[in-house]
């Protein structure tokens, strides 16, 4: 009987590998990105996450923020101390971030706009013929239109009014 042939394979410079993405790569996982433009700020490479986050008042473990009493045998174990917020300033500017309000309002697109006029101008209220009309390009039945156009309504009335008030009369036909 012969010996077993070694499956170790050679210690080999690997040339399909590009050794500048690797690093890259590696340093990406290393730091991460923070989204955060205030903890950004405040982050520092040198601390692990938990004592970053610590001296900014925050906390990594949501089940350490508070402290909990628990009952053992021989009696209340010790509350652990508040740690000291070396950087308070980094809660504050979240706080009034989280309170601004943001009022978004929602609007249509000038397609949408456009093929509504369209189709109120061509066919005022009969929702079938709209949905034959040749500009009906994404086939929309008569009760998606007409959902379009109550949607055009109501988040551009005054827009619609104008629209409207701007149609010739049918009477001047």
């Amino acid at each position: 009987m012969g010996k077993l042939k070694k499956n170790s394979k050679k210690n080999t410079f690997n040339y399909n590998r590009d050794r500048k993405k690797l690093k890259k790569k590696f340093m990406k996982k290393a730091n991460p990105r923070i989204e955060n433009k205030y903890i950004g700020n405040a982050w520092d490479q040198g601390k692990s996450m938990a004592k970053n986050l610590r001296d900014m008042g925050l906390v990594s473990d949501p089940n350490r923020s508070f402290p909990i009493k628990k009952n053992s045998v021989f009696g209340l174990r010790k509350e652990r101390k508040a740690p000291v917020v070396i950087k308070p300033y980094v809660v504050t500017q979240l706080e009034e971030e989280a309170n601004q309000s943001t009022n978004i309002t929602p609007t249509l697109s000038t397609d949408l706009i456009e093929y509504v006029q369209h189709m109120i101008r061509e066919h005022k209220d009969d929702y079938k013929a709209m949905a034959r009309d040749e500009k009906n390009y994404y086939q929309d039945t008569p009760k998606q239109i007409k959902r379009k156009i109550e949607q055009y309504k109501r988040l551009h009335a005054q827009q619609h009014a104008d629209f409207v008030a701007s149609l010739p009369s049918p009477m001047s036909h």
